[in-house]
């Protein structure tokens, strides 16, 4: 994990730390310390996680679409040129409710055990920051560990991970004489159009989303190492007449006695209820080969979509119920994000009770807060605005509605409802019952699905 000082990297010099620590900017020559650092420290056992390693080798040696091997920050012991800590900045574009804004996401954050408990995160996190806000990006966003992001001004606003799984299944049709209506093979690249169309198509039904340009899916396909943290395999569905009428993206080794599905989409005249047993049946079968290939046990097909699919109404295949995370999200600028999702608010006061409704609303964080002005449904304001020293008591004397903090990220995601919060946080409370129906029509409780560029 040593690096030699080169001029070039001495060039890419951010701050002094003291202590004889640089922060720098990282170089296509840190790949393989880098690569050794993360698979070491980003471990979640005592030996080196393989599969961070190529992940993060393959981003530091510049191969992955949109981003740069200077895009990581590096925190080395000039000493010794030992990686004290790193991390990076991962530039993508988000969809909420089908309007797009850039976000920054954080990851492979990392600090040697030697040099924990000084600031380091905090260090480097500050100049990722402005990197983002430079590229004018809109939201920062990590999925992460517990409470910890809440430090650096994150708050678990949009559900992550959240599925369904169900038991292993046995009875291959073709075993029995029978033959399968559906099959699946692997994806080619002239197959990457009608994935993406699906995939955009599917995106539909959650309020936010990641945009995968035409150069990611190929890099999705047979860009990563095939080892990578983040390798899908990625499968094209056909029927017996050989018509492409799905896909379906899964892992390509067991997660414990499991097998991922992560993305299954079907064209939209073709049945759920029809095509998912098969599907089922082939990841059953997979999860069996790597099984035998690495001598584990697996037991269960583990369907990480979101915590609604339409696939989950297929009776008796997913039972079991896996409780979602949540990502990290910081939003700096709560005002600007609003305006810029306005056509979205719009659309849902038009689609409630409120249609053509005007007014002021008030939102208090108590250290400052949110005035949105509608005009016969239209968004025409959203501001900043200073609550006075009263409205953080319990009579509301101006505000309409009162999130400390960060709370109101979550009810601006769709991951909890105002009622959700009033019942989590004692100090989060609607005015009245008609802010609170507003504040529910503006911003309806709904099911967001991530892919996020990793």
């Amino acid at each position: 994990m040593a690096l030699s000082r080169t001029g070039a990297q001495l060039d890419t010099l951010l701050k002094e730390l003291g202590d004889g620590l640089v922060m720098r900017r990282g170089t296509v020559e840190d790949a393989d310390a880098l690569a050794d650092f993360q698979a070491i420290t980003n471990s979640s056992t005592e030996e080196p996680d393989e599969g961070i390693r190529h992940w993060t080798r393959d981003m530091a040696s510049g191969g992955m679409p949109g981003f740069d091997p200077s895009d990581f920050t590096i925190v080395e012991d000039s000493a010794t040129g030992v990686i004290a800590s790193s991390l990076n900045l991962i530039s993508q574009t988000w969809t909420y409710g089908g309007v797009e804004f850039g976000v920054g996401r954080i990851e492979l954050v990392a600090t040697h055990p030697n040099y924990r408990r000084r600031g380091l995160v905090r260090a480097q996190m500050e100049v990722v920051h402005e990197w983002s806000a430079a590229r004018g990006e809109m939201v920062q966003a990590i999925t992460g560990i517990p409470w910890y992001y809440r430090q650096f001004g994150y708050e678990m606003a949009l559900e992550h991970a959240g599925g369904r799984s169900g038991e292993a299944l046995n009875d291959v049709p073709d075993r029995a004489g029978q033959v399968e209506q559906f099959t699946l093979r692997p994806a080619t690249l002239e197959d990457l159009p009608f994935a993406s169309r699906l995939y955009e198509r599917g995106a539909e039904r959650h309020l936010v989303s990641c945009v995968r340009g035409d150069e990611m899916w190929r890099y999705d396909l047979d860009g990563r190492s095939e080892d990578g943290t983040h390798r899908r395999e990625m499968c094209m569905i056909e029927d017996r007449a050989g018509r492409l009428v799905g896909c379906l993206l899964h892992a390509g080794a067991l997660w414990g006695t499991k097998l991922a599905a992560t993305l299954f989409e079907l064209e939209p005249d073709v049945s759920w209820e029809a095509v998912t047993p098969s599907v089922v049946r082939y990841l059953s079968e997979t999860g069996r080969e790597y099984a035998a290939r690495n001598g584990g046990g697996f037991d269960a097909v583990l369907w990480g979509l979101s915590s609604e699919h339409p696939a989950y109404e297929v009776s008796g295949l997913m039972p079991h119920a896996e409780r979602p995370y949540a990502w990290y999200l910081r939003v700096t600028d709560v005002p600007a994000f609003v305006s810029r999702i306005a056509p979205v608010l719009e659309d849902n006061l038009s689609s409630s009770r409120a249609a053509g409704y005007s007014c002021d609303l008030k939102i208090s964080f108590v250290g400052d807060g949110l005035r949105m002005a509608f005009e016969d449904g239209r968004l025409t304001a959203a501001e900043r605005w200073m609550p006075t020293q009263l409205d953080s008591r319990l009579t509301a004397r101006v505000r309409d509605a009162l999130f400390p903090d960060l709370t109101f990220l979550q009810l601006l995601f769709g991951f909890r409802s105002v009622e959700d919060l009033e019942y989590a946080f004692p100090d989060c409370r609607a005015s009245s019952d008609g802010a609170r129906g507003l504040l529910n029509s503006l911003f309806p409780k709904r099911v967001s699905s991530v892919w996020g560029i990793e």
